[in-house]
């Protein structure tokens, strides 16, 4: 059996390598070149347009396209930065609060002044 698998991958290498050589000499051929670029050019093309097509379709149904997913996700996602930012800036608002909150108020007690009585030097 081993021998009939050997004997198998010979051929199947043997296979790959003409047809290998023979793909590498249809893709030299200048006129099969410009035949298979005319091809992909058209293909492209068309799918162009069948997308066009569809979308149009789609907005006729009223049935959200790829585009329209895509556009709304990248609204939904500036929206979703934008509350981020929000929630941010109202943590600082709440932990200046919760500061406040925890120091003392100085609007009840006295006054300290800074500056000392006249006719007597400050001692240092």
């Amino acid at each position: 059996m081993s021998e009939e698998k050997t004997l198998f991958e010979r051929l199947y290498e043997a296979g790959e390598e003409n047809l290998t050589r023979l793909a590498k000499e249809i893709l030299a051929h200048p006129t099969f070149a410009a035949a298979m670029e005319k091809a992909f050019r058209n293909a492209a093309a068309t799918k162009g347009k069948i997308d066009r097509n569809m979308s149009t379709l789609l907005g006729i149904f009223n049935i959200p396209s790829k585009g329209d997913y895509t556009a709304l996700l990248a609204k939904v996602e500036a929206i979703q930065g934008s509350l981020v930012n929000a929630h941010l800036k109202l943590d600082r608002i709440l932990a200046s609060q919760e500061q406040r909150a925890k120091s003392p108020s100085r609007k009840g007690g006295p006054r300290r002044s800074s500056t000392r009585p006249e006719g007597k030097p400050q001692s240092g």
